[in-house]
């Protein structure tokens, strides 16, 4: 079965699993961005988040090996996790996956720390005003910054659209920035725009084929696609699909230029 969702020139939805999909090429993608499930129990229509720890740190490590063979030898990899979690038990899930990541083959770059302010997260104090027990959250998240084999990018059009104080400002690791209304979006794990923008536009250059292999509510291909670059999603669940098509052709600064779905082989064209 054709997995294309949805094809025009600037982006392509993949109603997939990115553990098994075959619409890829390897050697093929500049970038990633993406926000992976994160295993705290979070309602998604179509993947158990819920899971044992070591479950869920075998799925990491099964997704993330794909995600390394689709990467150019110059490509960048943008992983946005948790800091940590207390729901189901304490657990160092940025160290951990960034563990993982290095084992699987991916080279270790910088580590910024997204700054949402997003307090309402946390579901326990442990123990009230006493040094017995008392829990400690930050409210921040991770953008682990990783690539495949060489951090200086030699392919691609070489033509960055970054502004000078942009530059500045995001080499700067501390990013401050609001997160994104699930109610708002549709979906009950988005991040906002200025997340994949910014780390698009730091990474890749113009042109250059971004993938996001949790795809969601699209936001990533919507960014790539602002961006003039070309915008691959892997969503396994077909209504997330639907979201992210919908999202896509409603953003006024794409409703010019689109093109009918393509098909699997122009897919592994990118």
């Amino acid at each position: 079965m054709d997995p294309i969702f949805y094809r025009d020139e600037r982006v392509m939805i993949l109603h997939d699993d990115i553990l098994t999909t075959r619409a890829i090429s390897e050697n093929s993608i500049d970038l990633i961005v993406t926000s992976p499930p994160y295993n705290v129990d979070i309602q998604y229509n179509s993947h158990q988040d819920d899971i044992s720890y070591p479950e869920y740190l075998e799925f990491t490590r099964l997704w993330l090996t794909r995600c390394f063979s689709f990467l150019k030898d110059d490509g960048r990899f943008c992983l946005n996790i948790p800091l940590d979690k207390n729901k189901g038990g304490q657990q160092s899930v940025g160290a951990d996956i960034t563990t993982l990541a290095k084992e699987v083959g991916f080279k270790y770059h910088a580590t910024i720390v997204w700054n949402e302010g997003n307090i309402s997260r946390r579901t326990a104090w442990g123990s009230w005003m006493s040094a017995s027990a008392p829990f400690v959250i930050a409210p921040v998240e991770l953008i682990v910054v990783l690539y495949k084999k060489r951090w200086r990018k030699t392919s691609g059009s070489g033509q960055s659209d970054i502004t000078r104080d942009e530059f500045m400002n995001w080499t700067n690791g501390l990013w401050t920035f609001s997160g994104e209304s699930k109610k708002k979006v549709g979906h009950p794990a988005p991040f906002p725009i200025e997340l994949p923008r910014r780390c698009i536009k730091l990474f890749s250059f113009v042109g250059d084929t971004v993938l996001d292999p949790f795809l969601g509510s699209g936001t990533t291909l919507i960014a790539a696609a602002m961006l003039n670059r070309f915008g691959i999603g892997v969503e396994i669940d077909a209504s997330y699909c639907e979201l992210a098509k919908r999202r896509i052709l409603s953003t006024p600064e794409l409703l010019q230029h689109t093109l009918p779905t393509g098909n699997l082989d122009a897919a592994q064209d990118h």
